[in-house]
């Protein structure tokens, strides 16, 4: 009897998940993904003063900026400007014009390849040079050399437009990974999906080596058995798991990894064929931009389980979410040993810390236990 209700009783979400999501759909669930958070608590009242992690990161999908567009961004604590250039190239800088401050993500136009500021339509390449001042022969030396602290280098890779950032503005340590089935006419165009959380990116990420809260949040029978592999910038896992479809309990497989910070994907079988490509960007260190991009096999897509999956896929970062964002980060937690493999995710995942911001913040944690 005991056992019975134990697992009835993991089944069911916490309170806080049940409250947050119970009758939350369509329109009303999508606004409240990325609504903002009601009586939110700042980062140190959190303990969230974890340095932002450096790595690629999504901007936008590729079709999200068409040729001649320009946006304004705020990711990395910074202002910025994207804009896709009449040879299609996108490019990113900091949004500030050096001339006199001109935000240039608002009116900002592209001639050619370049961006022409509101202001005074000083025109700029993707490397933060100036090209030209319309109203003037001289051009200043100093502002035609190539600004690293301006600009970020770009890609677009698996339907998603993407930047380096690195605080230090070291050229980028890895490339991106590119996955076949992305554009490929067996596999379905993305079913997109997105969140706003407010917790750091280290959380979020932490949350795949976190085999116990499986069962009592996302209402898995067993905590699922995994390994997980580091690998220089790349973690790989493989997990092994029944899950509840509408044809019942199925003994499903989910290998999934991370390239760098912020590139996620999962491959799922056993139910049906699907991939998910994840764009995870810091907007600020307690804040995060997630997104999720399914595609499956069109042979599997017409049926009700495959609309299940992705459907349940979202139910628990619904579930995570409702935790995260309330979530203070303890530097130092009381782990038993079935938690799963935390600590060694842990120092995985400080690689991403530039060295500096990483000594500054182990001097303040340093001084935060002192004080105590």
């Amino acid at each position: 009897m005991s056992e019975a209700v134990d697992i009835q009783d993991a089944r069911t979400p916490p309170v806080l998940v049940r409250e947050q999501l119970q009758g939350l759909k369509g329109d009303e669930l999508a606004r409240w993904r990325i609504g903002p958070l009601e009586n939110r608590r700042s980062a140190a009242e959190r303990g969230i003063d974890l340095p932002m992690p450096f790595g690629w990161f999504a901007l936008c999908y590729s079709d999200e900026l068409a040729v001649g567009e320009v946006k304004p961004l705020h990711y990395f604590e910074r202002e910025l400007v994207l804009w896709r250039g009449e040879d299609g190239a996108a490019h990113l800088l900091d949004a500030y014009c050096p001339h006199l401050g001109a935000h240039m993500g608002y009116g900002g136009k592209v001639d050619g390849p370049h961006l022409q500021c509101p202001f005074h339509a000083w025109r700029w390449d993707g490397a933060g040079r100036l090209v030209q001042i319309p109203y003037s022969k001289s051009l200043l030396p100093k502002l035609q050399k190539p600004d690293c602290q301006r600009s970020y280098p770009t890609a677009e890779v698996n339907g998603f437009v993407w930047a380096w950032y690195h605080p230090d503005h070291l050229e980028p340590l890895h490339d991106l990974q590119t996955f076949a089935e992305v554009g490929h006419p067996d596999w379905t165009p993305y079913e997109r999906h997105e969140w706003i959380v407010y917790g750091p990116m280290q959380a979020l990420a932490e949350n795949g080596a976190d085999s116990a809260h499986f069962r009592y949040v996302h209402g898995v029978l067993n905590n699922p058995n995994y390994d997980i592999t580091f690998d220089g910038h790349r973690r790989t896992a493989e997990v092994r798991a029944k899950m509840q479809t509408p044809r019942g309990l199925v003994d499903g497989a989910i290998a999934y990894g991370v390239d760098g910070a912020g590139q996620p994907w999962t491959r799922f079988s056993g139910i049906c064929e699907t991939l998910l490509v994840s764009g995870v960007t810091p907007v600020a260190r307690d804040v995060t931009h997630l997104r999720f991009a399914f595609t499956q096999l069109r042979s599997d897509r017409d049926s009700g389980v495959a609309k299940a999956v992705i459907k349940d896929i979202c139910k628990q970062l619904d579930q995570d979410k409702a935790i995260w964002d309330r979530q203070r980060y303890i530097e130092k937690p009381p782990l038993c040993r079935d938690d799963g493999p935390i600590v060694e995710f842990r120092n995985f995942f400080r690689q991403f810390y530039a060295g500096e911001q990483w000594r500054q913040y182990r001097e303040a944690a340093k001084a935060r236990t002192i004080s105590r």
